[in-house]
């Protein structure tokens, strides 16, 4: 007789697969072994076509999660080697089981993963990771922690040490390996225990347990750093567009508050005024700004809107020899931009990988729509605001960062859009009207 194993098998409507999962279990030639099968709650026949077969034992695990499933298995088991498999995986052959023992002859081997192989009728997306992540050459890991509970076998007393993580919602199995590398141990990969597993490791590219996986491997791997690009390496341009007459707070054009702050930033190469209007053109460029061309008077009607002036700014831009990496885009309207937003922005888009980011004001209050000459409720309840939701009322015009090829397709924003929100009460005041220059003038001195 060999080591007792207990094969721990975790199950959640399966009774599509039990059965050729438990024929495949049993008729292994390796024959020392015990099944115990932990049942997350299945409505189907998981139960009834499991019970045909000698189980050990039977137990329920409510509230699942992965690694505690497997926890409530093992404690119930008798084996010294403890195998893991799920539900819906069938070893391939009769050797399965024994070929994950034998690499435990090695008393530094904490844990055992096998092959994984697809199904006909598996995905593509599936068995091309499959495919790529299970491959036939045998290896000992003694800093990779990849490791797959599909199909695995640990020692009981080392688990006794180190068990499951019964918080994390995914890859409680990488968690484990992680552990018993730092301690020490080696993991082996043993391709001659192989399963079929029909949806392969990423459950079709599922996008929620993506998520999940990758945050519980970033606190796993503390270390790790993922490559972002460098803002300071970008030609990021900024463009002010400005059309008409110049306007004056408390003495100085208006454009020139947004100029400077533009001009203050770490990241921004270079800051460009397009506009129709020569002294303003002269003003920026004493200021250190560009002005390296005057609008045309077509882009300074009432109905252009601002996406289509940057479209032309753009070409424009180029056309001088100036090729963005990033535009930033800016209107002088909103004069009160807190000092270090610009550069915050190009952060958030250039460290989270974003299409573009806009500014935002956070709202929770009741939005009304007029509609037809009828008012239309948009968005609010009874419920206390603090307690809402948020809305958020976009505000390109204090800032947009955002790439020069959607400009080019004659959109402003890409589909990945972060928003950055903005908390300071003045930042969000937009200068137009007389009474808005009143409220300004008031304001402006202590803001510069």
């Amino acid at each position: 007789m060999g080591k007792l194993v207990s094969i721990i098998i975790r199950t959640k409507d399966e009774e599509r697969w039990i059965t050729q999962c438990l024929n495949s279990v049993f008729e292994q030639e390796y024959k020392d072994f015990e099944v115990i099968l932990v049942d997350n709650e299945s409505q189907d026949k998981t139960l009834e076509k499991a019970r045909q077969f000698k189980l050990a034992k039977v137990v329920k695990c409510s509230d699942y999660l992965p690694g505690k499933a497997l926890n409530i298995g093992i404690n119930e088991a008798r084996g010294e080697l403890i195998a893991c498999l799920s539900g819906h995986c069938i070893p391939v052959n009769g050797n399965w089981l024994g070929s994950l023992v034998r690499d435990f002859d090695d008393d530094k081997v904490a844990g055992v993963y096998g092959r994984q192989e697809p199904m006909s009728f598996t995905p593509d997306m599936d068995k091309r990771d499959l495919a790529l992540v299970f491959g036939l050459d045998r290896r000992a890991q003694v800093k990779d922690s990849f490791f797959h509970n599909a199909n695995s076998m640990i020692r009981r007393d080392i688990w006794q040490k180190e068990p499951f993580d019964e918080s994390v919602t995914n890859i409680e199995d990488r968690v484990w390996a992680q552990k018993v590398l730092q301690a020490g141990y080696r993991i082996i990969y043993e391709p001659d225990a192989s399963v079929y597993h029909y949806h392969g490791i990423h459950q079709d590219g599922n996008r929620e347990r993506c998520a999940n996986v990758v945050r519980i491997l970033e606190n796993l791997h503390a270390g790790y750093n993922y490559k972002s690009i460098d803002a300071a390496k970008l030609n990021t341009v900024a463009v002010i567009p400005v059309k008409g007459e110049i306007k004056y707070l408390a003495g100085k054009p208006l454009a020139e508050y947004t100029i400077r702050r533009a001009l203050e930033s770490k990241y921004i190469k270079n800051v460009i005024i397009s506009t129709d209007n020569p002294e303003l053109a002269k003003i920026a460029r004493d200021m250190g700004a560009k002005a390296p061309f005057l609008r045309d008077a077509s882009m300074s009607k009432e109905y252009i809107d601002i996406g289509r002036v940057l479209q032309y700014s753009l070409g424009r831009i180029e056309e001088g020899g100036i090729f963005p990496d990033l535009i930033v885009s800016l209107e002088i309207t909103f004069p009160f931009r807190p000092e270090g937003l610009l550069d915050d922005m190009i952060l958030q888009l250039t460290q989270k990988g974003l299409d573009s980011v806009i500014a935002v004001k956070p709202e929770n209050k009741t939005v009304w729509k007029e509609n037809d000459g009828r008012l239309m409720q948009i968005e609010g309840s009874l419920t206390p605001r603090q307690f809402k939701e948020p809305s958020f009322l976009e505000l390109k015009g204090i800032g947009c960062v955002t790439h020069p090829e959607f400009l080019r397709e004659g959109s402003l924003l890409g589909e990945k859009v972060g928003i950055y929100e903005i908390d300071n009460p003045y930042s969000s005041i937009e200068v137009r009207g007389d009474e808005d220059f009143k409220l300004a003038e008031k304001l402006i001195k202590g803001w510069f």
